[in-house]
């Protein structure tokens, strides 16, 4: 019998969750992601380290202040890794704007653009980038904009699991039990029973703690998996079925829900995981770009002294 991930692959849109280019070429997916991160720890490496230089010397180049020349590096070194990414993938590669910008839309539209700019005078189209935004009210009034993925789900931060596990009394779910998993097939169903723009609106889950989570959701239009767990998967030869169907969402009892600001604020707060785990991922990210904006500072400088 197939592996799991290549019966997987069959339902669903494989996302690589890494930067790591020799995981991407193994386990062949369709798409791969990045996000801050994936790229400190990556830019850590010695194999990396001319992406890195590379994108100091750009952000040099472009003169203006300090704060701009970081920024400007930064934004290349992100397009850089993405670059050598979509030389290993047939699909997008998924590029983050930076969680500080989350409350504030013109700066996240102005980065955004910024990014898909950087990528086509590389010679690479937008239908080939996935902008990556939190999902905060001002984040999801831009997905009509951009090929855009609402952040809350993606990325290290939103395991629904792992915050159940703290704070409720039950400590071990089964796959189709699980918060998670629940989540993420609620959201499906709504979208595709209400036929949100069915050719550009795709639900994506990520974040997975163990394989059966991946199992559950096979069906969902892309999942983003580590490269532990897409290990994992390759190794396992049990049967999957497909769980999630637009026919099946098609036949679920749902009410379509109408919202405004004020309304959807409400309601984000009703949830209290929701909440938690938004604000956490959004400090998260943000404290790693702190770290990189850092990194690559003091590179920087070396490089100007001539170190």
């Amino acid at each position: 019998m197939e592996s799991a991930l290549e019966q997987i692959k069959k339902y669903t849109v494989v996302v690589a969750d890494t930067g790591d280019f020799n995981a991407i070429e193994e386990y062949k997916p369709q798409d791969a992601t990045t996000n801050p991160s994936l790229i400190l720890a990556a830019a850590k490496m010695p194999t990396y380290q001319p992406l890195v230089e590379q994108a100091i010397k750009y952000g040099i180049a472009n003169g203006g202040s300090e704060e701009e020349q970081v920024t400007n590096a930064i934004d290349k070194l992100f397009v850089n890794f993405g670059l050598e990414i979509l030389k290993k993938v047939p699909g997008r590669v998924s590029t983050e704007v930076d969680a500080r910008l989350s409350f504030d839309k013109e700066a996240m539209v102005s980065r955004a653009r910024r990014l898909i700019s950087l990528y086509e005078e590389a010679g690479v189209s937008k239908e080939r980038i996935l902008i990556k935004l939190s999902s905060t009210w001002e984040g999801i009034q831009l997905l009509l904009l951009f090929s855009c993925s609402a952040d809350e789900k993606d990325g290290i931060h939103w395991r629904i699991l792992d915050w159940y596990k703290e704070n409720a009394d039950r400590k071990n779910y089964e796959p189709h039990e699980d918060p998670g998993v629940q989540s993420v097939t609620k959201i499906y169903n709504y979208y595709k029973k209400f036929s949100y723009t069915p050719y550009t609106t795709v639900v994506m889950g990520a974040s997975f703690r163990n394989t059966g989570e991946v199992k559950a959701l096979a069906g969902c239009d892309l999942l983003t998996i580590s490269p532990g767990l897409l290990g994992e998967l390759s190794q396992d030869h049990s049967a999957v079925t497909c769980s999630l169907t637009p026919q099946g969402a098609k036949e679920c009892d749902l009410e379509k829900v109408h919202l405004d600001e004020k309304s959807f604020r409400w309601l984000h707060n009703e949830d209290r995981m929701a909440v938690e785990k938004l604000s956490d991922g959004i400090r998260k990210f943000a404290a790693d770009a702190i770290k990189l904006e850092a990194m690559i500072k003091e590179r920087m400088f070396n490089v100007k002294n001539g170190q």
